[in-house]
């Protein structure tokens, strides 16, 4: 288990800049959606919990995504930036 975990961390660490932003707003804004609609369905109605978690993980794990790639564009900023100021004129 614990090999396939370094194993995606090496393979992430290998994407371009945008797609680990946006990969890892999906994951983290799906699973937390996801987590958040299993809690509500219980609440409300219990048989269809897994429905309500899919309802709101998908939505999530979209905006999870927007919000990844406004950060990595962000962090593309950045990085362009102290690149440019690193050089000397």
């Amino acid at each position: 288990m614990m090999s396939s975990v370094i194993a995606f961390g090496v393979w992430m660490r290998g994407l371009p800049l945008f797609a680990r932003w946006v990969g890892t707003g999906v994951v983290s804004g799906g699973v937390i959606g996801g987590i958040a609609g299993l809690i509500v369905g219980l609440f409300v109605y219990a048989p269809t919990a897994w429905f309500a978690a899919a309802e709101l993980g998908f939505p999530a794990a979209l905006a999870g995504g927007i919000a990844g790639l406004i950060g990595g564009a962000i962090m593309a900023a950045v990085r362009r930036l102290r690149r440019s100021a690193a050089k000397p004129l």
